[in-house]
């Protein structure tokens, strides 16, 4: 028999963190309903914990009841069926891509998990704030990793790492450098290489193509270097600019827009320029929407739908993986 789980101590008692732990893993399934634990003795040596401290978890899980003891052969499992996955999820911001990822989730778990939301809206400080406030409280918290363009690397990275791995999902974006066990994402400089690929015929015809990249809004910047590869890669000028004059749009170029503010601009600049979109100005949108699907706009997306349902199911299915969530180029008369 081995133990399972990964005990995390910070400020809270060892007792508490210990009694914390064996509870979660008996939520979450890592132990079974009749399955024994380790002896006293055992958890004692093998984790380098004084037996009393052992015995006083033990005699607290009893009371809250999780476990049974059986004169002469141990502790067992007796269970919680009906307790739910206790999921905090911690978004950079609010829009209505992250309101999809969050139903999503939510009705994939359906009555077997309660969710809360926090934002840390980019901030590093903030997010170690909500961590720091509900470290222990939680079965998992799922983070999408975005921060200001300046914040300090090591600095959220730190962050981070005071969540066990195992209790950690990333979302949206991956950080190789962080020991993590689960992630759904978007790899954004690849993805967006790879879209534009796919459309190089559609591109060809153009000179140029500019990217609208606001400098208040911190997108990932791995999106500005995939279009720098493709442009590179196929003798196409390349601009990053954070905004767009309507009667200066340049005709022969692709526009890529990454919010709708900019997109809806770049529509009436086509219009008061006189230019013929799809032929004259190309224009790329980020994120599907009906309202584009109606303009007949070309949008590269992920499926925010899917990312949700595959978070959701490696909670319920206490699953760890890394997964790249799918992505895909719609092709519309705006290219």
């Amino acid at each position: 028999m081995a133990a399972k789980g990964r005990t995390n101590y910070g400020m809270k008692s060892l007792v508490q963190q210990i009694t914390n732990s064996i509870k979660k893993d008996i939520d979450k399934g890592v132990f079974r309903k009749n399955e024994k634990l380790l002896s006293i003795n055992i958890y004692s040596k093998q984790f380098g914990v004084a037996r009393d401290t052992i015995e006083k978890a033990y005699i607290r899980l009893k009371q809250d009841g999780y476990i049974h003891s059986v004169s002469g052969k141990g502790y067992f499992v007796i269970g919680k069926p009906d307790v739910r996955i206790k999921v905090l999820l911690l978004f950079n911001k609010l829009s209505s891509y992250k309101k999809t990822v969050y139903d999503s989730i939510v009705n994939t778990l359906g009555n077997k998990g309660k969710v809360d939301l926090h934002i840390h809206h980019y901030n590093p400080a903030l997010l170690e704030e909500s961590i720091d406030t509900n470290l222990g409280n939680y079965h998992y918290y799922v983070v999408m990793p975005h921060f200001f363009d300046h914040a300090n690397e090591q600095e959220y990275l730190n962050v981070l790492r005071k969540i066990p791995p195992d209790q950690l999902i990333l979302l949206d974006k991956d950080i190789p450098k962080l020991s993590k066990w689960s992630a759904v994402y978007q790899d954004f400089r690849n993805d967006i290489y790879g879209a534009l690929n796919a459309v190089k015929y559609l591109i060809i015809k153009y000179e140029r193509v500019v990217i609208i990249y606001p400098s208040d809004r911190h997108h990932p910047p791995e999106i500005k270097d995939g279009v720098a590869q493709f442009c590179t890669e196929n003798d196409k000028k390349f601009e990053v600019v954070t905004s767009i004059k309507l009667d200066e749009l340049i005709k022969g170029t692709v526009y890529i827009a990454l919010t709708e503010h900019d997109l809806a601009d770049l529509i009436k600049g086509v219009r008061i320029t006189g230019s013929k979109l799809g032929k004259d100005i190309g224009i790329i949108s980020f994120n599907e929407t009906v309202f584009k699907e109606l303009l007949d706009i070309t949008v590269i997306s992920t499926d925010f739908e899917e990312m949700g349902r595959k978070t959701a199911e490696l909670m319920l299915q206490n699953r760890a993986a890394i997964i790249k969530n799918e992505f895909k180029i719609i092709i519309r008369k705006s290219l």
